[in-house]
């Protein structure tokens, strides 16, 4: 049974994949209309409007939004799905059609590229419930504000070649985009003195490159920096890369992309639900892919608040 019209809305980013998004949206549109009957279709135009979208379509009623583009896309979604307090609409799902330059969540969740797979698990009914991480910080031109992330927060290198590779064209993919980005940014990014907190069991100022925060497994197009988390768990793990040397950043720097980084010496790991940081440096954030703003942050784990289309 389909739902009726305004009750299955689609939230699609043209711009997506250098365009290709909009290419493949004839062909996705007919393989949706026919596995799903009617359905509503919004475009976005500018950062922000995802977000936007989702909220007002839950608002008015929407049982699902399939969000069809990149990681940045679905996390704007994310946020249109979510209040300060919780869920706008708790019986609501989400979908997730991947068309974009990373896509690092769908390697931590049975989510499929292929849309048509995509759109038979939408028809199936199948969903799951996943962990969010809910962050607050401090934008350099506004008040403190909320934010959730579905796959990784980070702070550190992270946030300078989130800010470098989005400056730039991804014409040629994610993972060169983000391997030229990572490798200028080393050279140019100092290491940081961050006080970090996790609940009550770590408490400590760290010289560290980078502080991974992660409900899923990958980001930067493909680095696994925290090989063992899960989506579901009601945690997070935290990887810190730690007082290394420039030198020993490089020679390690491929164990990102096999999941060995946590073999290598001042790299560790820890779990918790809630993570404090904070420096007297600039530390910029990447938040699920983009660069919203720098230290100091409050992060807490939101258990299975949000149901999404998944095997």
């Amino acid at each position: 049974m389909t739902l009726p019209i305004d009750k299955t809305v689609f939230i699609v980013n043209p711009e997506a994949a250098m365009g290709a998004t909009l290419r493949q949206w004839p062909r996705i549109r007919a393989l949706a209309k026919d596995r799903l009957g009617m359905f509503r279709t919004h475009f976005t135009t500018g950062p922000g409007d995802a977000t936007f979208i989702a909220r007002e379509s839950l608002l008015d009623g929407a049982k699902r939004i399939i969000c069809v583009g990149g990681d940045g896309t679905l996390n704007e979604v994310v946020n249109g799905f979510m209040t300060v307090d919780g869920p706008v609409r708790p019986e609501a799902h989400l979908g997730f059609i991947p068309l974009g330059t990373g896509l690092d969540f769908i390697k931590s969740l049975p989510i499929p590229k292929e849309p048509e797979k995509v759109l038979d698990l939408v028809a199936g009914g199948y969903s799951k419930r996943i962990d969010l991480g809910r962050i607050r910080f401090e934008p350099s031109d506004a008040q403190p504000f909320y934010r959730y992330f579905h796959n990784i927060t980070s702070f550190g290198l992270a946030g300078e070649v989130v800010e470098r590779v989005n400056r730039h064209s991804k014409v040629f993919g994610g993972f060169i985009s983000f391997i030229w980005g990572t490798f200028i940014s080393i050279l140019a990014y100092q290491k940081k003195k961050i006080h970090l907190k996790v609940d009550d069991h770590f408490d400590e100022t760290i010289n560290a490159w980078n502080v991974f925060v992660a409900n899923g497994r990958y980001c930067g197009g493909g680095m696994c920096v925290a090989p063992e988390a899960t989506t579901e768990d009601g945690q997070f793990h935290i990887t810190i890369i730690g007082d290394l040397s420039l030198m020993e950043v490089f020679r390690n720097l491929p164990k990102l992309y096999t999941g060995n980084i946590l073999r290598v010496v001042k790299v560790f790991p820890l779990i918790g639900k809630r993570v404090e940081a904070g420096s007297h440096d600039r530390v910029p954030l990447d938040v699920d892919g983009e660069q919203p703003g720098q230290l100091p942050v409050a992060i807490d784990i939101i258990p299975k608040t949000l149901s999404i289309i998944a095997a």
